[in-house]
Protein backbone atom coordinates (compact mmCIF):
# COMPACT_ATOMS: atom_id res chain seq x y z
CA UNK A 1 0.00 0.00 0.00
CA UNK A 2 1.53 3.52 -1.05
CA UNK A 3 0.46 6.70 -0.38
CA UNK A 4 2.19 9.39 -2.93
CA UNK A 5 4.82 6.70 -4.26
CA UNK A 6 5.62 5.82 -0.76
CA UNK A 7 4.95 2.98 1.30
CA UNK A 8 2.89 3.27 4.21
CA UNK A 9 4.96 1.88 6.53
CA UNK A 10 7.69 5.14 6.14
CA UNK A 11 4.84 7.56 5.97
CA UNK A 12 3.70 6.19 9.17
CA UNK A 13 7.25 6.21 10.87
CA UNK A 14 8.30 9.61 9.14
CA UNK A 15 5.50 11.72 9.47
CA UNK A 16 6.43 12.80 12.96
CA UNK A 17 9.63 14.08 12.03
CA UNK A 18 7.74 16.39 9.35
CA UNK A 19 5.60 17.07 12.46
CA UNK A 20 8.50 18.04 14.09
CA UNK A 21 10.38 20.12 11.93
CA UNK A 22 7.26 22.06 11.33
CA UNK A 23 6.94 22.30 15.26
CA UNK A 24 10.25 23.93 15.60
CA UNK A 25 9.24 26.76 12.71
CA UNK A 26 6.61 27.81 14.53
CA UNK A 27 7.68 30.71 17.16
CA UNK A 28 7.70 29.67 20.46
CA UNK A 29 5.42 32.51 21.58
CA UNK A 30 2.85 29.85 19.71
CA UNK A 31 2.31 27.53 21.83
CA UNK A 32 -1.23 26.59 20.88
CA UNK A 33 -0.04 25.78 17.40
CA UNK A 34 2.97 23.92 18.09
CA UNK A 35 0.46 21.96 20.67
CA UNK A 36 -2.23 21.86 17.28
CA UNK A 37 0.16 20.97 14.66
CA UNK A 38 1.52 17.89 17.01
CA UNK A 39 -1.98 16.91 17.53
CA UNK A 40 -2.61 17.10 13.99
CA UNK A 41 0.41 15.16 12.84
CA UNK A 42 0.00 12.40 15.46
CA UNK A 43 -3.91 11.68 14.63
CA UNK A 44 -3.06 11.66 10.85
CA UNK A 45 -0.28 9.13 11.88
CA UNK A 46 -3.34 7.03 14.08
CA UNK A 47 -5.56 7.28 11.69
CA UNK A 48 -2.76 5.81 9.08
CA UNK A 49 -2.25 3.03 11.81
CA UNK A 50 -5.78 1.70 11.94
CA UNK A 51 -6.18 1.54 8.41
CA UNK A 52 -2.90 -0.54 8.11
CA UNK A 53 -4.44 -2.68 10.66
CA UNK A 54 -7.66 -3.26 8.72
CA UNK A 55 -5.75 -3.87 5.69
CA UNK A 56 -3.70 -6.55 7.40
CA UNK A 57 -4.54 -10.40 6.59
CA UNK A 58 -4.13 -12.24 9.18
CA UNK A 59 -4.72 -15.58 7.32
CA UNK A 60 -1.04 -14.51 5.86
CA UNK A 61 0.42 -13.56 9.59
CA UNK A 62 3.20 -15.57 10.50
CA UNK A 63 6.99 -14.99 12.50
CA UNK A 64 9.14 -17.74 10.87
CA UNK A 65 9.81 -16.81 7.17
CA UNK A 66 9.49 -13.46 5.61
CA UNK A 67 6.80 -14.08 3.33
CA UNK A 68 4.50 -13.98 6.33
CA UNK A 69 5.22 -10.17 6.43
CA UNK A 70 3.50 -7.62 5.31
CA UNK A 71 3.81 -3.98 3.82
CA UNK A 72 6.94 -4.71 2.97
CA UNK A 73 8.97 -1.81 1.81
CA UNK A 74 12.77 -2.40 0.86
CA UNK A 75 15.76 0.01 -0.87
CA UNK A 76 19.10 -0.69 -0.92
CA UNK A 77 21.11 1.43 1.54
CA UNK A 78 24.71 0.53 2.34
CA UNK A 79 26.56 -1.89 0.19
CA UNK A 80 30.52 -2.14 0.54
CA UNK A 81 31.72 -4.57 -1.40
CA UNK A 82 34.70 -5.33 0.74
CA UNK A 83 36.35 -4.15 3.73
CA UNK A 84 39.45 -5.41 4.63
CA UNK A 85 38.95 -8.16 7.52
CA UNK A 86 35.40 -7.70 7.60
CA UNK A 87 33.69 -8.72 4.43
CA UNK A 88 30.91 -7.25 2.67
CA UNK A 89 28.64 -4.94 4.29
CA UNK A 90 24.93 -5.17 3.28
CA UNK A 91 22.24 -3.10 4.96
CA UNK A 92 19.14 -2.44 3.44
CA UNK A 93 16.04 -0.02 4.28
CA UNK A 94 13.83 -2.78 5.21
CA UNK A 95 10.72 -2.43 6.66
CA UNK A 96 7.51 -4.52 7.06
CA UNK A 97 4.95 -5.98 9.60
CA UNK A 98 3.57 -9.27 10.62
CA UNK A 99 0.87 -10.05 13.84
CA UNK A 100 3.20 -8.94 16.46
CA UNK A 101 4.41 -5.45 15.06
CA UNK A 102 1.02 -4.77 13.50
CA UNK A 103 -0.34 -4.72 17.15
CA UNK A 104 2.64 -2.33 18.65
CA UNK A 105 1.82 -0.16 15.31
CA UNK A 106 -1.55 0.27 16.24
CA UNK A 107 -0.99 1.22 20.15
CA UNK A 108 2.04 3.16 19.47
CA UNK A 109 0.06 5.63 17.38
CA UNK A 110 -2.32 5.64 19.82
CA UNK A 111 -0.45 6.22 22.99
CA UNK A 112 1.42 8.72 21.09
CA UNK A 113 -2.08 10.67 20.61
CA UNK A 114 -2.77 10.41 23.79
CA UNK A 115 0.42 11.44 24.86
CA UNK A 116 0.52 14.86 22.98
CA UNK A 117 -3.41 15.35 24.59
CA UNK A 118 -2.25 14.42 28.01
CA UNK A 119 0.58 16.83 27.55
CA UNK A 120 -2.05 19.66 26.57
CA UNK A 121 -1.75 21.56 29.64
CA UNK A 122 2.36 21.96 29.96
CA UNK A 123 3.63 25.61 29.85
CA UNK A 124 7.23 24.69 30.40
CA UNK A 125 9.59 24.68 27.53
CA UNK A 126 6.55 23.39 25.16
CA UNK A 127 8.31 24.00 22.03
CA UNK A 128 11.05 21.81 23.13
CA UNK A 129 8.97 19.24 24.43
CA UNK A 130 6.40 18.40 21.52
CA UNK A 131 9.57 18.45 18.97
CA UNK A 132 11.08 15.68 21.29
CA UNK A 133 8.02 13.90 21.81
CA UNK A 134 7.03 13.80 18.08
CA UNK A 135 10.99 12.72 17.76
CA UNK A 136 10.89 9.56 20.15
CA UNK A 137 7.68 8.81 18.52
CA UNK A 138 9.10 8.15 15.07
CA UNK A 139 11.82 6.19 17.08
CA UNK A 140 9.33 3.50 18.24
CA UNK A 141 7.48 3.48 15.08
CA UNK A 142 10.80 3.10 13.61
CA UNK A 143 11.56 -0.05 16.11
CA UNK A 144 8.92 -2.25 15.19
CA UNK A 145 8.63 -1.92 11.43
CA UNK A 146 12.12 -1.92 10.74
CA UNK A 147 13.35 -5.97 9.66
CA UNK A 148 17.05 -5.17 9.05
CA UNK A 149 18.98 -4.67 12.54
CA UNK A 150 21.26 -1.79 11.49
CA UNK A 151 17.90 0.14 10.50
CA UNK A 152 16.19 -1.43 13.86
CA UNK A 153 19.55 -0.21 15.71
CA UNK A 154 19.66 3.58 14.16
CA UNK A 155 15.56 3.48 15.18
CA UNK A 156 16.77 2.45 18.97
CA UNK A 157 19.13 5.19 19.15
CA UNK A 158 17.16 7.79 17.92
CA UNK A 159 14.31 7.13 20.20
CA UNK A 160 16.67 6.44 23.41
CA UNK A 161 17.82 10.46 23.18
CA UNK A 162 14.92 12.27 23.76
CA UNK A 163 13.72 9.57 25.64
CA UNK A 164 16.57 10.80 28.19
CA UNK A 165 15.36 14.69 27.64
CA UNK A 166 11.80 14.23 28.26
CA UNK A 167 12.35 12.41 31.18
CA UNK A 168 14.44 14.93 32.36
CA UNK A 169 11.37 17.83 31.92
Amino acid sequence: MEILGIGVLTWITFLPIMGMVLVLMIPKEQRDAIRWTSLAFTAVQLVLAVIVVMKFDRSMAGINTQEGMQFVERAAWIDIKSVAWFGRIHIEYLMGIDGLSVTMVLLTALISFIAVISSWTIDKAVKGYFALLLLLNTGMMGVFVSLDFFLFYVFWEVMLLPMYFLIGV
